[in-house]
């Protein structure tokens, strides 16, 4: 029998109606001869909800209680689904990421997976039952419940469909697939019908958030097919795979943006990696993610060097560079908290110089000035003010309509 493992989001089990909705789907995917194991995110906000519920009784909750927290919000998920489908009669038994286990590493909030026991999942397919697994969560080597971050059900979902040899992973979800760009900023993005890993891995790096970046990522890693589909509505969705050889590439893939950008900027840094370095190493050790970094030579020798980091990372980042640069004479650190990435995406781009010239002449008809580029075989990224990115999304959408996902 084909092995097809669902993940459903938050928005898809908000409420008994739509869980009660989900386990119809669930068990017809069982009944026309399919193995199926099923993964599930917390209910609609109950994620946000407990977040509000540990602030409220604490100013800085402990990571360690604020994981054990949040995992508690699957934990309800996976039991109503459960009763769900029992009750369609089609008999289920729900897990925690401890219970399975899915092992992680001990980073709370931030954790990654390493394994994922299968044994008792494997034994409950045989047995006829539909497996129900929490996910976002896992547990420790030192026994301790972690989270593996927001967004952190799409990797679990492939991490146990990878595990499990399945066919396929789908990601159900409130939209239909994979679009051009997004459809609220750009009324007439069309529907994806597939993309390779590699596009989608750069579209979910550069803002598009309909996958989680980590779970593009471990699906590129062990060749898992992705299909992103409406919870809500029959439909092929996009699927995410290997790219065919034999076919080439349409020039764009997608138009991809990130409203949630900050910047540092550090002026007058002496020449050199080891001070750059200085600069950069307290982030990491912080878990700080680094995006675009931008290096400018001065005529007295010294560098400007700028960067991005997400927004919600920016006032910590911005303490950590200040303190690293105070060591430095002759510098200044200033901060840009309300930037926007925009990104064109598609493997097609690398053997098409145009592209370039062509965002570049876009975002200038618009008057949107470029801040900062990044480039790289498949992707030509910029960073612009954010009051001007949904300008930018539609200028470039405009710009690469005729090539997005068409092949040349």
């Amino acid at each position: 029998m084909p092995l097809i493992v669902q993940k459903y989001g938050g928005t898809s089990v908000g409420s008994p109606a739509l869980i009660r909705r989900v386990a119809a789907r669930v068990a017809s995917v069982r009944a026309s001869g399919s193995n199926v194991a099923v993964v599930v995110s917390a209910m609609g906000d109950s994620t946000d909800r407990l977040v509000d519920l540990a602030n409220a009784v604490c100013a800085r909750p402990g990571p360690r209680e604020l994981d054990m927290l949040l995992a508690s919000g699957e934990q309800v998920s996976v039991a109503l689904l459960a009763m769900a489908l029992a009750d369609l009669g089609c008999p289920a038994r729900s897990y925690t990421g401890q219970q399975l286990p899915v092992r992680t590493t001990s980073v709370y909030g931030r954790a990654r997976i390493e394994s994922v026991g299968v044994a008792a999942i494997v034994s409950d397919l045989a047995a006829g039952l539909v497996p129900v697994v929490a996910g976002f969560q896992g547990v420790a080597a030192d026994g301790n419940i972690t989270t593996i971050g927001r967004g952190g059900s799409d990797t679990t979902a492939v991490a146990l469909a990878v595990a499990l040899r399945a066919d396929e992973c789908q990601i159900l979800t409130d939209v239909d697939g994979v679009y051009t760009t997004d459809p609220r900023v750009v009324p007439n993005a069309r529907r994806l019908a597939r993309l390779t890993f590699d596009e989608m891995l750069e579209l979910a790096g550069q803002g598009s958030r309909v996958l989680h970046l980590r779970s593009v990522e471990f699906a590129r890693k062990y060749q898992m097919p992705l299909r992103v589909a409406s919870s809500h509505a029959a439909g092929a969705g996009t699927l995410i795979s290997e790219g065919d050889s034999a076919v080439e590439a349409p020039i764009v893939a997608g138009i991809a943006f990130n409203p949630d950008e900050a910047g540092i900027s550090v002026v007058g840094v002496p020449a050199g990696a080891v001070v750059t370095h200085a600069l950069l190493e307290p982030l990491a050790a912080a878990e700080i993610e680094v995006d675009m970094i931008v290096l400018n030579a001065s005529r007295d020798g010294t560098l400007d060097v700028s960067f991005t980091v997400h927004r919600r990372d920016h006032e910590e980042a911005l303490r950590l560079v200040t303190a690293a640069a105070a060591k430095m004479p002759c510098t200044s650190v200033g901060g840009e908290p309300n930037l926007a990435k925009l990104a064109v995406v598609g493997v097609g781009i690398r053997s098409h110089t145009n592209v370039a010239a062509r965002l570049f002449g876009a975002l200038a008809r618009e008057g949107i000035a470029v801040r900062m580029v990044s480039t790289s075989e498949i992707k030509i990224a910029v960073i612009v003010d954010e009051a001007q990115l949904e300008q930018g999304v539609r200028a470039l959408h405009r710009e690469f309509e005729a090539d997005i996902g068409k092949n040349p």
